[in-house]
């Protein structure tokens, strides 16, 4: 089954002779960052090697990652060179597995053709599509680069890019349970060895269903794979990960059996946004909005996460995960830790990660017997979106006549801590409703006084993660005239003021996962107990017990069913974006 292979694997660095040769005419020589961080790193890797935690341990907690470097002068847009690393990652192999599935299609292959155009990849990478499709590696080529021209996440190529990109192409295929598709896979970095020098350091990226991220784990661990001997090996699973919280630390104990957990990168898209990260900036940044950020001035806090879009093809996979699996357990509780976790002790990995999982473990607990008060359910019927008529879920195809499985839900989470008691975040998200759009808003306390005519609103600071991404203030001011009448008014900063179009998600954390920096990726405890608080709402919704929904009970094109205004309550309400 082993292919013969030819060619280099890897496309010289795009920009670095022609940006050195222009430092030289004009400044005196200074030593290269790249070269000085591939030095540091790889003697960082002698100092300290990451091994596979051996299977009678339990597997250490991450270690301290890589930390943060400043931005690069390039000459051009000043907010697009500070948009972009300093140094690049030590020479790499990328191994995708299900390179041929949507996602790797849509997404990661445009995130990675970006990086590598921006010259962020270093000069000695290539790629590895893995699959259970037979394909040659001309035809995986001609696969990528087609995927390449129809994905509308693709940066414009530069002339002759396309043609270098496809030289870094390489694809095996087999069966995941076998051996012999990892043993092709140790081939192609033996070749990536010879070809480029240096260490044999690989990001095994597992696009794939979530039955198949045990199997690969164990496949890539029978044939020593995991083992960080000969280069550094990490690999990264896509959500959802586990379908439960029993299912999800059954995962977890099997992926330690093979890999340590400073190893594991465990990826959620949306903390690749921008607006997500420009959210701890806005907190620990400024002065003048952390003091406030308590319960002595936040009256509450909405998370909405809103799809305009239907299954869109994927009903086998959401009448098994619903929406508490798909979007609550995962995106928006990484939204809300962000919002209410307390300032960290540094900047890097471990204690932003740590803060985060503080929250969780303060979050009031909702078992079965509570989940009427803090929780409401929908699911979406006929409605009209956009002035045409959409079907309700029970007439999508795929979907079984009758079924119960929610595309709404709403929640109300309490945290009980010193910063935040008394102070409810409200999480709601669902599809079909008016519009995609995805935001964080902080609402605060009225005036304890009004002295002027009229009612008051509240303030509110937006942060907007889709689209438009961007953070608001609404506050109350002087209308022009000659009454002392109020009116609202909008503070808008958008990201496109910046002059620069915004990097994929994906880009960020590939990049990041070569760099070792796990900032921005969830953590084993982190996962738990996400599981743990909405295992409540799972048991009552889904049990034997569980009584049959109301549905359809909201029409598309709608904000939901009625009973998620009640949830947030008087004298409140959910903003319509």
């Amino acid at each position: 089954m082993t292919k013969g292979k030819t060619g280099s694997k890897a496309a010289p660095s795009q920009q670095a002779g022609q940006e050195q040769a222009a430092r030289a005419s004009d400044a005196p020589p200074a030593p290269d960052p790249l070269q000085q961080a591939v030095t540091q790193k790889m003697e960082a890797q002698n100092v300290d090697v990451a091994q596979p935690a051996p299977p009678a341990k339990k597997p250490r907690k991450t270690r301290a990652r890589t930390p943060k470097s400043g931005a690069e002068d390039t000459g051009e847009n000043p907010f697009r060179a500070l948009m972009r690393r300093s140094r690049a990652p030590e020479p790499a192999t990328l191994v995708i597995f299900g390179a041929t599935g949507d996602l790797a299609k849509r997404k990661l292959l445009p995130a990675v053709f970006g990086l590598w155009q921006d010259g962020l990849l270093g000069s000695a990478f290539n790629i590895v599509g893995v699959g259970r499709q037979e394909m040659t590696d001309e035809q995986f080529k001609d696969f990528v680069i087609e995927a390449l021209q129809t994905s509308k996440e693709t940066d414009t190529p530069q002339p002759g890019a396309l043609e270098k990109f496809r030289d870094l192409l390489y694809y095996e295929f087999g069966d995941f349970g076998a051996d012999e598709v990892y043993s092709l896979v140790r081939k192609e970095l033996d070749r990536a060895e010879e070809a480029h020098g240096g260490r044999k350091n690989a990001l095994f990226y597992l696009s794939t269903p979530p039955s198949l991220f045990e199997p690969i784990s164990n496949g890539l661990g029978r044939l020593g794979l995991s083992d960080e001997s000969e280069g550094w090996r990490r690999i990264i699973i896509e959500k959802p990960f586990g379908r439960n919280l029993a299912s999800a630390r059954e995962l977890n104990d099997a992926i330690h059996r093979v890999w340590d957990e400073s190893q594991v990168y465990r990826i959620d898209h949306y903390l690749g946004k921008e607006t997500v990260q420009n959210l701890m900036a806005i907190r620990f940044g400024n002065a003048i909005f952390e003091p406030l950020w308590n319960r002595s001035y936040v009256d509450h806090v909405q998370i909405t996460a809103a799809e305009d879009l239907g299954l869109e093809g994927r009903a086998g996979y959401y009448e098994e995960a619903g929406v508490v699996r798909d979007m609550l357990q995962n995106h928006l509780m990484q939204l809300f830790t962000l919002t209410a976790m307390e300032a960290p002790a540094a900047f890097d990995a471990d204690a932003i990660r740590d803060e985060k999982v503080k929250v969780l473990r303060s979050v009031k607990p909702i078992p079965v017997e509570r989940v009427p008060e803090v929780a409401v359910r929908g699911q979406y019927g006929p409605g009209t979106l956009y002035g045409e008529k959409v079907p309700g879920y029970r007439e999508e195809p795929g979907v079984q006549p009758g079924s119960t499985t929610p595309t709404y839900v709403a929640i109300k989470l309490e945290v009980d801590n010193w910063r935040w008691e008394g102070v409810p975040f409200f999480l709601r998200t669902g599809k079909r409703l008016p519009k995609k759009v995805t935001e964080i808003a902080v609402v605060f306390k009225r005036p304890p006084l009004g002295i002027f005519p009229g009612g008051l609103e509240r303030n509110v600071l937006a942060f907007r993660i889709q689209p438009d991404e961007g953070v608001s203030l609404k506050f109350s001011s002087k209308s022009p005239g000659q009454e002392m009448v109020l009116r609202e008014v909008v503070m808008d900063f958008r990201y496109d003021a910046f002059g620069a179009q915004l990097e994929s998600p994906y880009s960020r954390l590939l990049l990041d996962a070569m760099l070792g920096d796990a900032t921005l990726f969830p953590r084993e405890d982190e996962v738990d107990h996400a599981w743990q608080i909405v295992s409540g709402l799972l048991k009552a919704w889904e049990g034997p017990d569980a009584a049959a929904p109301d549905f359809p009970n909201y029409p598309a094109g709608t904000w939901g069913p009625e009973a998620a205004d009640n949830l947030i309550g008087q004298d409140r309400r959910w903003r319509r974006l």
